[in-house]
């Protein structure tokens, strides 16, 4: 596998829990996510978060939030929230993924405005349905945005054509298709690879809870463009022991075993 420069340095500065570390303090990613009609998309996100991160928290409608307490025979590494304790939970978090699973209504977007406006220092991951309410104004800065090709198209054209505000104010963005790219500042960084098989629904909320794990710990461009580069290696894996035939759920199997032979072999 010949890498790029860019992405071999990415993967070098990747930190691996120390063996004297305690519980906590290899990263806690906070997750709101969800709605009546999308339940599975934070549940793929929350999962491979988990396998990343000391602690996931989570929450999201009532409905959903009944879901995920029925899946704690396989998740035991999170905590399900209630409405009225994500403040406090954001200012425990090292990291905030919003967006994955959620619809696009008026109380959405109030919901999302008015967090990310009481909490704006935080690291913050935008993604999916909130992405799609929020102006770019509201973007906190030096957060990631993790959209796909008509949710950049959207941010640009209110910008007038141009996302260099948005690059101005250390935001950085992972625009996902058949290449990745990631923007930061004035470097641009493109990931190719992946497989037919990353079609299926699902890969993108993967991709965001991945990004929304390393964030905790690394700098914004170092998870963009490593969250990218590993989900796409986790696809061509799996397209190799079943073509196309896989889902989202086998990718988050498999992207821990991609993602640490890929840094053996950097060695």
């Amino acid at each position: 596998m010949l890498l790029s420069p860019s992405i071999t340095q990415h993967l070098r500065s990747i930190s691996l829990p120390d063996e004297n570390s305690h519980k906590g303090q290899n990263g806690k990613v906070l997750i709101i996510g969800g709605s009546e009609l999308f339940h599975a998309a934070s549940k793929w996100s929350l999962d491979i978060a988990s396998k990343f991160v000391d602690m996931v928290f989570y929450a999201s409608v009532p409905s959903n939030n009944q879901l995920v307490r029925q899946a704690k025979s396989e998740f035991w590494n999170g905590i399900v929230l209630e409405r009225e304790a994500i403040a406090e939970y954001i200012t425990e978090a090292d990291c905030i993924l919003i967006g994955p699973g959620m619809d696009r209504s008026k109380q959405t977007k109030n919901q999302v405005t008015k967090l990310i406006a009481q909490f704006p220092s935080k690291r913050w991951v935008i993604d999916a349905g909130a992405l799609q309410v929020l102006e770019p104004g509201q973007f906190p800065d030096a957060s990631i945005l993790t959209p796909h090709q008509g949710e950049y198209e959207r941010i640009s054209n209110i910008l007038g054509g141009s996302i260099d505000a948005l690059l101005a104010r250390n935001i950085t963005i992972l625009l996902k298709g058949r290449s990745d790219y990631v923007y930061h500042r004035a470097a641009i960084t493109t990931i190719t690879g992946g497989s037919p098989g990353m079609t299926k629904g699902g890969t993108g909320d993967v991709l965001s809870g991945l990004v929304a794990a390393l964030y905790c710990k690394h700098q914004a461009e170092t998870a963009a463009v490593v969250g990218s580069f590993i989900n796409k290696q986790a696809g061509e894996h799996l397209a190799k022991k079943v073509g196309p035939f896989f889902n989202s759920s086998d990718l988050v199997q498999v992207i821990p075993e991609v993602f640490w032979r890929t840094l053996k072999n950097l060695s």
